[in-house]
């Protein structure tokens, strides 16, 4: 009988990933802190210095990540001065030149997002998890997060043109057309890249907590039983609890105790690992 195995690493992750092995995580879900957000836990990083902070870490992640493993940024831009700050693009061109591969972008669209505007923008109700892969071949199990098919076949499956029937040539020339046919008598379709989810209200634990669906639909969609899921920003422990249920191994770092301590109580003190390097978080913030 196969054990699950869970690590809960203590620490700064640029310093603790050093001592993982190279091609040992099968999926990395993790969101760090964005720019200019909790500045009371993580310091707070400015947005124009965000590119230099990371690339020390995601270097860290490509070499630990298998050569068939997905790695799933969960970040957002902030506003400021009235427009949209760059650094989130900046940083996915950095990682490209850095060796990733920038495969997809899924949306997070947050259904129970709340209203609010400002005197030039809107509230937003979706953030950014983008999937960075080391080569062009990687493992997806994409039957694993099939959905029923919805309401739309009703209607849309009833009068079917001849072109339907077929992979034609789309009319506005952007390529291949699809066989609508395909999915008649269907109960299940693949979804589309945004996700649906509710975000977390009653966490009080973590100023930053995403759903556990959120980690779930990656873990079904790129890992299998006994694979190994990586956070390294573990936070209140999301990932590593639900990557417990769907029975992978996991390992999270965090580098403040109260987080540490909160997900050890979780996730159970014999499965609990405590990894705590020389380097002090203090001396190895002024290193950045």
């Amino acid at each position: 009988m196969k054990i699950i195995d869970t690590k809960i690493l203590k620490g700064d992750c640029k310093e603790i990933l050093k001592s993982i092995d190279n091609n040992s995580i099968d999926l990395i879900v993790t969101s760090p802190p964005y720019a200019d957000r909790r500045k009371n836990t993580y310091g707070g990083i400015k947005p124009e210095n965000y590119v230099e902070w990371f690339l020390p870490i995601s270097k860290e992640l490509l070499r630990v990540l298998k050569p068939k493993g997905t790695f799933i940024l969960n970040i957002k831009e902030k506003a400021e001065d009235g427009e949209r700050h760059t650094y989130v693009i900046e940083l996915i061109l950095a990682l490209r030149n850095q060796g990733w591969l920038w495969t997809e972008e899924f949306i997070w669209h947050k259904r129970n997002s709340y209203p609010g505007k400002w005197p030039n923008r809107f509230r937003d109700a979706w953030e950014r998890c983008i999937q960075f892969n080391k080569t062009k071949t990687f493992n997806m199990y994409q039957e694993e997060v099939m959905i029923p098919v919805g309401d739309w076949a009703s209607g849309r499956l009833k009068n079917l043109s001849e072109t339907d029937k077929i992979r034609d040539n789309a009319k506005n020339g952007s390529g291949f057309g699809k066989n609508i046919s395909n999915w008649v008598n269907r109960e299940k379709v693949y979804p589309n890249n945004v996700l649906n989810f509710a975000t977390v209200c009653n966490n009080k634990n973590h100023s930053a907590a995403f759903p556990e669906e959120l980690p779930e639909w990656f873990i079904k969609l790129f890992t299998k039983e006994f694979d190994t899921v990586l956070d390294p920003f573990m936070g209140s422990g999301t990932t590593l609890n639900v990557a417990k249920k769907m029975k992978r191994n996991s390992i999270g770092i965090d580098i403040i105790t109260e987080y540490v301590e909160m997900v050890r109580r979780d996730i159970g003190e014999s499965e609990f690992v405590l990894f705590e390097p020389k380097v002090e978080y203090e001396s190895s913030r002024k290193k950045r």
